[in-house]
């Protein structure tokens, strides 16, 4: 069987329960949609994604649905658990050495190059939430127009600015530099984030225009395989920054769930006529309620998604493959902000399918990268193994 045309979705952080190595990671226990399900009065009303296995594959809150879909979940190899290292083992380049991190702050060392590099001092240079950080320090960068530098538990170097003090355009030249001359070598952190914001005191708020610069892959990846043979290969929200666009032959940017899915359905009407993948990255679970541990506020947004997914849905066409999955989890009722370590749901859909399959727990998420390569026939990843023959 050949699909025309694949569709992936990312539920940024949608988590599926703790994976074997958890503990290790400090996450045992952790299970992002068990957990969410189980602060739910009736549990997650979900009918969609649970029409397409969501249950079987999280066990979740028992609910009787009719199973269209197949289903399994997927354990990650790589050494970490944030956006990057999920998003390039899809593809097939597993991340095997850890991206570093500051769990006490950057070092003076790397603040002196930020501070020689970018003619800029700095406020904060802390492990932060992103909302708090600028709510704290935000009038005093108005005051002192100073950007402010902050990270997390993630291999992540923020920089924000409000637009009125520092423009979108400048905010992106720092971040630049400090991509290219500043976070390299032992510093050379997974992603450079720009974190523009607006509003006054008391009122700021992050705007759409977020941008990440992501460190360059060292392997060759499904992208470029799939542009080589012609392919349309379409990457909506964080996807072109996280893989720096490599590979991609249209990039569109987008500032929340509603947002890609208006872009998705628009993206897979343009290229009915073309072969290709289709790839788009929803952020709000992760971004909104993940991290700022709000399991309601989470639900919510689940349940919007699986509105507009029914949307999705009822245009899909026999020749059109759909998967869903998660690139790691954000228990919104564990300690602190960062995310977990988590196994994370796989979804596979068709209207040309005919029977629901229980794909079992993958070894790696490179399975879902080899699975779109075998579909186009496009060779090899050095991981991974294709789950297309498995479906009927």
């Amino acid at each position: 069987m050949r699909f025309k045309r694949i569709i992936v979705i990312v539920m940024d952080s949608v988590g599926a329960g703790s994976a074997p190595d958890a503990a290790a990671f400090g996450d045992a226990g952790a299970d992002t949609l068990g957990h969410i399900d189980g602060a739910v009065s009736g549990g997650l009303r979900l009918p969609n994604l649970r029409r397409l296995g969501l249950g079987e594959a999280a066990h979740i809150h028992a609910v009787p649905t009719d199973v269209v879909g197949s289903y399994g979940r997927m354990r990650e190899i790589s050494a970490g658990k944030d956006t990057t290292s999920g998003h390039w083992e899809f593809m097939g380049n597993p991340v095997e050495n850890p991206f570093p991190v500051f769990p006490e702050a950057f070092p003076q060392e790397l603040m002196q190059a930020f501070t020689a590099k970018t003619g800029y001092g700095y406020l904060g240079n802390e492990v932060a939430s992103g909302t708090e950080i600028i709510e704290r320090l935000g009038p005093e960068h108005i005051r002192t127009k100073l950007p402010v530098v902050y990270t997390s538990a993630d291999s992540v170097f923020q920089i924000a600015a409000h637009t009125d003090v520092l423009p979108l355009e400048e905010l992106y030249r720092i971040c630049e530099i400090t991509r290219r001359e500043v976070c390299v070598g032992t510093y050379e952190v997974g992603r450079i984030i720009a974190r523009p914001f607006i509003g006054t005191p008391g009122h700021f708020v992050r705007t759409g225009d977020r941008k990440d610069y992501s460190r360059m892959p060292k392997r060759k990846m499904v992208f470029s395989y799939l542009k080589e043979r012609g392919l349309d290969v379409v990457g909506i929200g964080k996807i072109g920054d996280i893989y720096a666009r490599i590979g991609l032959t249209e990039s569109c940017h987008t500032a929340d769930n509603a947002e890609d899915m208006a872009m998705l359905m628009k993206q897979l009407a343009v290229h009915r006529d073309g072969d290709g993948l289709i790839m788009a990255n929803f952020v709000d679970f992760d971004s909104m309620y993940g991290h700022r541990r709000d399991p309601q506020g989470y639900a919510r947004c689940l349940e919007d998604f699986d509105r507009m997914l029914g949307g999705l849905l009822e245009e899909l066409q026999a020749d059109e493959l759909l998967m869903i999955t998660a690139d790691h989890g954000n228990d919104p009722t564990a300690k602190g902000s960062d995310h977990t370590r988590e196994e994370v749901p796989l979804l596979v859909y068709s209207p040309g399918l005919h029977e629901s399959i229980d794909l079992g727990t993958r070894s790696t998420y490179a399975d879902l990268g080899q699975t779109i390569m075998d579909n186009f026939d496009a060779g090899r990843l050095a991981f991974g193994r294709s789950f297309l023959p498995e479906l009927r």
